[in-house]
C-alpha cells in the first residue's frame, strides 16, 4: 500500500512541475499572431440611385397588333382554297396520315391502286381522287414506292394553304 502512495505522489509532482514550466515563447508567438493579423471590413458599396426611363419609341409599330390589313385578310380568306365541309369523309380520313402506312399497289384494268394499311391493321384499297388523314389529305399520284396527297392545313392568319405529303411503302 505504501508503494502505492509513494508512487501516486510521485506522478503528482511530475505534472505539477511540467506546469510550473516556463511559456513566456508561446505568450510572445501569441501577441505576434494577434498584432500581425487584424482584421479589417471593407466598407459599403455605394449605390447609384435610380434612374427613371423614358419609352420614346411610341410612335412605332406596335408589336402585338398584326400587321395584316383587314382588307388583305379578307380578300385571302375568300380567295384561297377552303376544305369542303360537305363531302361525304371516307374511312382512311379518321387516322392522322403518320399512323397509316403503304404496304403495296395492285393493278387492275389499267388502274392503279395503293394499298394502306390503317392503325387497325385493315388493309385499304386507295387510288387518285381519295382521300386520307385528318387534313383533308387528297392522293394525286400513286407509285410503286410511294402515294402523294396535298392537304389542305391552315395557314395560321385564318386561312388555308396546301402541303404535299406522301406515305412511302413500308414506312409510318
Amino acid at each position: 500500500m505504501n508503494l502505492i502512495k509513494h508512487t501516486l505522489f510521485g506522478a503528482c509532482l511530475v505534472s505539477i512541475s511540467a506546469c510550473s514550466q516556463d511559456t513566456s515563447d508561446l505568450q510572445t508567438f501569441i501577441a505576434q499572431t494577434k498584432s500581425a493579423n487584424v482584421g479589417s471590413v471593407k466598407p459599403l458599396p455605394q449605390f447609384k440611385p435610380y434612374e427613371s426611363f423614358s419609352y420614346s419609341a411610341v410612335e412605332l409599330r406596335d408589336p402585338f397588333v398584326a400587321t395584316v390589313n383587314e382588307e388583305e385578310e379578307g380578300a385571302t380568306k375568300t380567295s384561297l382554297l377552303n376544305p369542303d365541309s360537305t363531302r361525304p369523309r371516307q374511312p382512311l380520313e379518321v387516322f392522322p396520315l403518320d399512323t397509316l402506312s403503304m404496304v403495296g399497289i395492285l393493278e387492275q384494268n389499267q388502274n392503279l391502286w395503293g394499298l394502306i394499311k390503317d392503325p387497325q391493321n385493315i388493309v385499304h384499297r386507295v387510288q387518285i381522287g381519295n382521300y386520307m388523314g385528318q387534313s383533308e389529305g387528297r392522293i394525286t399520284e400513286i407509285s410503286e414506292s410511294a402515294v402523294f396527297l396535298v392537304e389542305i392545313v391552315p395557314d395560321g392568319i385564318g386561312g388555308y394553304i396546301e402541303r404535299d405529303a406522301s406515305i412511302a411503302i413500308g414506312g409510318r
